[in-house]
C-alpha cells in the first residue's frame, strides 16, 4: 500500500460557486470517489484561499512539511489554485530534495459546472504520487493526465482545461487508465546546491515593453535585494538602459530572462548596444531556459541561501545556478 499526503491549499478545485468560500480539503477529497487502488491517502487541509494570495510565508511553512511527510516515505500531492501552481511547484522543486514523488494540482472549472475537472486531475495526481516509477523526477505538475516537470511547466491559457505546457521541453508523460507512462526524465536536477526561502527576501520582476525609459528602475535599486529583467527577444533592452542596469548590476544582482515565453537567452549572437552581448559583459547574469517568473523564483532562494552578505553578492554562485539548468554540455 502506497502512502499519499495531500495537501490543500484552495483554488478553483474547492471554490463554491464564484465568491470567496472554499471547500474543506475534506469535501475535495469526497469530490474524488474512490481514491485509486493501493493508494492510501492521508490529508493536510493546510490553507484555503485563491493562489494568488499565497505568500513567501505560506510557501515556507508549506516547504518544510512537504519536505518532513516525504522524510517520512510519503508521496506527496499539493491541491491549489491553478494562477501560480507552476511557481509553487518550481519553488518546492528548488527547496524539497527528494527521490519520493511531489506532484502539484489544481482545477479549471468550478465543482458546480459542467465537466468540471478536479476529481480526474487530483486522482492522476495521486497514480503519479504513489508510483514507484516516478521517483527522482523532481517535482512535476499533473493535470489533463499529462505529466510536466515543474521547471517547464507553464499556465497558456486563461479557461482551457489543458492549460499547462512545457514550452520547448514537452511533458515527461502522462497517465494511461489510472497508470503513469514515464517518457522522458530530466537531465539534472533542478537545483545544483542545497536552498531555504526566507520570506524577507525581496526580488523584483520587471516586464520591459515599447519605448521603456527605465523609469521604475528607480524604485528598485534601494528596495530589493535582487532584480529579474524580462527583456525582449533574446535578451535585450533599449540602449539607453544599459548604463542604469549596468550601474544597479554593481550593487545587487540582476538577472537577465526573455519576455517571449519559449527558449534560452542568447550570449553573443548580437552585439549592439542593448544586445544580449552587451548587457552579460555589463554584469548581468542570463537565465537561460527559465521564465522570468521562475527566474525570480531562483534568484530568491539563492539569496535567502547565503548569495548575499555585507561584502556583496556572489556572482559567480548565482551564474553557476542558472547556467546548470541551461542545458548546456549535457550531451
Amino acid at each position: 500500500m502506497a502512502r499519499v499526503t495531500v495537501f490543500t491549499l484552495g483554488g478553483t478545485i474547492s471554490a463554491r460557486g464564484g465568491d470567496a468560500a472554499r471547500m474543506t480539503g475534506t469535501e475535495v477529497l469526497a469530490g474524488l470517489g474512490l481514491t485509486p487502488e493501493g493508494v492510501e491517502v492521508e490529508l493536510r487541509d493546510f490553507r484555503r484561499v485563491p493562489s494568488s494570495s499565497l505568500s513567501f510565508e505560506d510557501l515556507a511553512a508549506l516547504a518544510e512539511e512537504v519536505r518532513a511527510t516525504v522524510a517520512a516515505g510519503s508521496g506527496a500531492v499539493v491541491v491549489q489554485g491553478t494562477d501560480t501552481l507552476e511557481e509553487t511547484a518550481f519553488l518546492l522543486d528548488l527547496l524539497c530534495t527528494t527521490e519520493e514523488p511531489i506532484v502539484v494540482t489544481g482545477a479549471m472549472r468550478r465543482p458546480d459546472l459542467p465537466g468540471a475537472d478536479g476529481p480526474a486531475n487530483l486522482a492522476a495526481a495521486l497514480a503519479v504520487a504513489a508510483d514507484p516509477g516516478c521517483r527522482g523526477l523532481g517535482v512535476l505538475v499533473v493535470l489533463a493526465d499529462e505529466i510536466h516537470a515543474a521547471r517547464f511547466a507553464h499556465k497558456a491559457h486563461t479557461t482551457s482545461v489543458a492549460t499547462f505546457t512545457s514550452p520547448g521541453a514537452g511533458p515527461l508523460g502522462a497517465v494511461v487508465e489510472g497508470e503513469p507512462r514515464i517518457l522522458l526524465r530530466p537531465a539534472v536536477p533542478t537545483r545544483l546546491c542545497p536552498l531555504t526561502l526566507d520570506p524577507s527576501v525581496r526580488v523584483a520582476l520587471l516586464t520591459l515593453s515599447l519605448g521603456d525609459r527605465g523609469e521604475l528602475l528607480d524604485a528598485v535599486a534601494d528596495r530589493y535585494d535582487g532584480l529579474v529583467v524580462a527583456a525582449f527577444g533574446a535578451g535585450h533592452v533599449p540602449a539607453g538602459l544599459v548604463e542604469p542596469l549596468a550601474a544597479l548590476a554593481t550593487r545587487i544582482p540582476v538577472v537577465l530572462a526573455s519576455r517571449t515565453g519559449a527558449g534560452a537567452t542568447l550570449s553573443h549572437t548580437y552585439r549592439g548596444p542593448g544586445s544580449e552581448y552587451d548587457l552579460l559583459h555589463h554584469g548581468l547574469v542570463p537565465a537561460g531556459p527559465l521564465a522570468p517568473a521562475k527566474a525570480r523564483l531562483l534568484l530568491h532562494a539563492l539569496l535567502s541561501s547565503g548569495a548575499k552578505g555585507p561584502a556583496g553578492y556572489d556572482r559567480p554562485r548565482i551564474s553557476a545556478a542558472f547556467a546548470h539548468l541551461d542545458g548546456a554540455g549535457l550531451a
